[in-house]
């Protein structure tokens, strides 16, 4: 039984040629940190572009029932007047994250190290994922907590009367945890050090400085060195939020891999933390080209052009560039899948634990439509079969996982058989316009009549 009621079957089945302008939604990095940052300042900050699906709703639920008043004025405007760092209030009910890992644990992180209480529960995939990655360095705050067994939700945060300042090395490449930790560190009065040896997605830290907080990175032996200062007063901000690199990842690989397409994708933020994915396809020979290319509030834009690209060639994915494209994996997978030759990916474990195992549902639903793929701990190889010679013909398992869902959707585009997932209803959660997005540029998908 889906998480979000009766299960949605949905197909994609072989397209003539994608044409159009793609306008996806706002990223989602920046929206949920958009509401958290505002609601942590004095004053209004005002928010365009805001990205309205679920995930980002329900944050911007929780960020009022810790006392921030947040007003959705228009179409991805909002409004939110601030309490300030440490005037979080203790909110009378448990806060409801959903399907967002990205929300919950950024929000742990903001209230850790205020002397309040709050419990924490999501969806089935959030309730299964670990939060120990964020409640371990949180602890050296003086914050606790209490959950389920594995460090699972639903999980209360007891936040520190006392917090102490922290210096924290990341055991692994991840922007939530040291964001959780960034954030806690606001309410500490000295300083607080996140290291981390491979650089992750900075929007964190171009955020908290576009707020007024005074904090600095350098690279050391050590590795990339944060440090913040505790306790500033952070000022609202007028943000426009760039449009999400990860959502405009689905238009453009499917657009890769359909023959006689064309598609235009504005306004993509190309943050260097995150453009991992499109660096890749132009090494894989993708015809892939960045068009008015600008800086909007710190962060570096453009529009992106993809067209049908028969000669795609299979890599070796840098295991450094991980950190800057690892939710993308799974639709690079499907373009690996209609490459010449092999795509080889490693230092992934971290899509071991995402809202599901992710290389472990792409393999599982590229091997059923024909596609040879290999995997283990913390590595997979897909063996393409060259464009168009992918037969398909499967119904694919999605998870609860909207990327997962999306991913295999894109392949049947470009399949000999049309290829069906198992619930498409975690796609309206997290990126509800795909559907009427994709059948704009001449996609044939939907759902399946039973």
């Amino acid at each position: 039984m889906s998480a979000h009621g009766k299960p949605i079957k949905m197909q994609a089945r072989k397209s003539a040629g994608l044409s159009g302008e793609a306008h996806v939604p706002g990223d989602k990095s920046i929206s949920h940190r958009s509401l958290i940052f505002g609601a942590m300042a004095i004053g209004q900050t005002r928010i365009k572009g805001l990205l309205e699906g679920q995930d980002v709703l329900d944050t911007a639920k929780a960020m009022a029932s810790f006392g921030a008043r947040v007003t959705r004025i228009a179409d991805g405007e909002w409004h939110v007047d601030g309490v300030g760092v440490g005037g979080f209030a203790e909110p009378d009910h448990v806060i409801d994250c959903g399907n967002s890992g990205t929300g919950v644990r950024l929000i742990m992180g903001a209230m850790a190290t205020t002397p309040i209480a709050a419990t924490f529960t999501g969806d089935a995939s959030l309730n299964k994922r670990p939060m120990a990655r964020v409640t371990d360095p949180l602890a050296l705050f003086g914050a606790q907590s209490f959950g389920r067994s594995g460090g699972r939700l639903p999980m209360t945060i007891i936040g520190a009367e006392t917090p102490v300042p922290v210096r924290y090395k990341l055991p692994v490449p991840s922007a939530q945890v040291k964001s959780a930790v960034l954030l806690a560190g606001l309410n500490v009065r000295g300083q607080t050090v996140v290291i981390e040896e491979e650089a992750t997605r900075d929007h964190t830290e171009r955020m908290l400085a576009g707020f007024g907080a005074t904090i600095t990175s350098e690279q050391t032996d050590e590795g990339r060195v944060i440090t913040l200062e505790g306790q500033p007063e952070l000022r609202p901000q007028d943000i426009t939020v760039p449009r999400d690199p990860s959502s405009a990842a689905f238009p453009i690989c499917a657009a890769l891999i359909t023959e006689g397409s064309d598609v235009l994708v504005p306004n993509i933020g190309l943050n260097p933390t995150r453009a991992g994915l499109f660096e890749t396809l132009i090494e894989m020979g993708a015809d892939l080209t960045y068009e008015n290319i600008r800086d909007e509030g710190g962060e570096p834009m453009a529009d992106i052009r993809a067209r049908f690209s028969p000669d795609l060639k299979g890599i070796e994915v840098p295991p450094e560039r991980a950190a800057s494209m690892i939710d993308e994996y799974p639709i690079l997978s499907v373009v690996a899948a209609n490459a010449t030759g092999a795509t080889v990916m490693r230092g992934v474990k971290e899509l071991r634990v995402k809202e599901s195992d992710r290389i472990d549902a792409m393999t599982t639903g590229l091997r059923a439509n024909g596609v040879e793929v290999e995997d283990g701990p913390d590595w997979w190889i897909v063996q393409g079969r060259g464009a168009g010679g992918v037969q398909g013909g499967a119904i694919c398992a999605t998870h609860l996982d909207h990327r997962i869902a999306m991913s295999f959707l894109c392949l049947g585009l470009s399949t000999k058989e049309p290829v069906q997932i198992d619930d498409g209803g975690p796609i309206t959660t997290s990126f509800p316009i795909f559907i009427d997005l994709m059948r704009g540029l001449g996609a044939t998908l939907g759902e399946v009549d039973v």
